[in-house]
């Protein structure tokens, strides 16, 4: 498939105030008035949910690279077998979805397949196993973009596959919420979960980025190269 790209810039986070902030900043506030919660309780859940990052999601894709039981339970049943890793999704004031029940979904890269998420309709993300969702993530140049031109999109955050790859993209909705599993990357062998949790960072779990030996989330890569792409 050919296209031009002129008629769009490359993914970045949007200084714009979206029509959601609005929103969210609507009800937010007549949910204050008419004592739904306060504002001190909007205070302590805001901290709250950007504390929890994206340790949970790395957790789970270490422990199911070195353990092929938990790897099938993981992949049958993600909800419940979150429980595992101490996430529960079913509790709104713990580490569980700050909404409704939700459906969490693992989905696992192989050589022949490479799994991407998005949210088309606003910003649907796995919060309690990937912490707060990154700025470009929300933005429409991502949303709308990735269902319609998925290598483009992925191939601007310097990730590219040989024509033999599929690319699976899974948009997110209210009740259902999905991680990428990737590929346990080569060298890697004798490594502990820690270890490899430290080099599952939160865009290879979007799908954006694959893991790689010399970059976690907290150590930058060294001068030769291995920055993920």
């Amino acid at each position: 498939m050919t296209h031009s790209h002129d008629d769009h810039a490359p993914i970045q986070a949007s200084e714009e105030v979206s029509e959601f902030e609005i929103l969210e900043t609507a009800i937010r506030e007549l949910s204050i008035e008419h004592g739904l919660f306060s504002r001190e309780d909007h205070r302590r859940f805001s901290e709250w949910a950007e504390s929890v990052g994206p340790s949970g999601g790395s957790k789970l894709v270490a422990k199911a690279w070195v353990d092929p039981e938990f790897k099938k339970r993981l992949l049958a049943d993600g909800t419940e077998t979150c429980k595992e890793v101490g996430i529960d999704w079913r509790d709104p004031t713990g580490s569980g979805t700050p909404s409704d029940y939700t459906y969490f979904y693992v989905l696992e890269n192989t050589p022949k397949v490479h799994n991407v998420i998005v949210c088309t309709l606003c910003s649907c993300y796995p919060r309690p196993v990937l912490g707060m969702s990154p700025d470009w993530y929300r933005t429409p140049n991502y949303r709308r973009r990735l269902v319609r031109w998925p290598r483009d999109v992925i191939a601007e955050f310097g990730l590219h596959f040989p024509s033999d790859v599929e690319v699976r993209v899974h948009d997110s909705n209210q009740k259902s919420r999905f991680m990428v599993m990737p590929m346990r990357p080569e060298g890697t062998e004798g490594w502990s979960e820690e270890q490899l949790a430290s080099i599952v960072t939160r865009d290879t779990m979007i799908g954006v980025a694959v893991p790689q030996v010399d970059w976690t989330a907290t150590t930058p890569p060294s001068d030769n190269g291995g920055a993920a792409r």
